[in-house]
């Protein structure tokens, strides 16, 4: 598993283990699995999914940075919509 957070400038929305995670990147989305290589990436306006123990959650964002690294992610989000 994988351990995310997902972080705005006035609150943390969400922290805990998941097992994949797709965002949407500024080319386009693109899913996160265990293992996957560094990386730093822009996020743009859209959905941030991922699935926990208890199944499927997603959260819109309005843009912001994603970094993967050693199983860690975190997400930088400018605004999350509920």
């Amino acid at each position: 598993t994988m351990h995310l957070e997902i972080v705005t400038p006035d609150k943390k929305v969400f922290q805990g283990e998941v097992s994949e995670a797709t965002f949407p990147g500024a080319l386009g989305a693109f899913q996160v699995l265990a293992n996957h290589a560094p990386i730093v990436s822009a996020l743009a306006k859209g959905p941030v999914s991922f699935t926990t123990s208890e199944g499927k959650q997603s959260f819109q964002v309005e843009g912001g940075v994603v970094e993967v690294k050693q199983n860690t992610i975190v997400v930088l989000a400018e605004k999350v919509v509920d």
